[in-house]
């Protein structure tokens, strides 16, 4: 399974990550970042990100054995 972890900063120097599973599977940096700035610049969250730290795309694989 994969996801799209986007990482921003807080006012008070903390992180805050929003992760997204199932992105599609030719998603560019560019549409990204273009949707962690919409999200930075409409403050929709309470306490939310004031700035973008990095974003990442986790592979996960898991092998159920019973």
């Amino acid at each position: 399974m994969k996801t799209l972890r986007m990482i921003f900063n807080t006012a008070d120097d903390d992180r805050w990550v929003l992760s997204l599973r199932y992105p599609k599977d030719d998603i560019t940096a560019a549409e990204v970042e273009t949707a962690m700035q919409t999200i930075v610049d409409n403050d929709v969250f309470v306490s939310g990100p004031v700035s973008i730290a990095g974003a990442e795309i986790v592979d996960r694989t898991v092998t159920e054995l019973l």
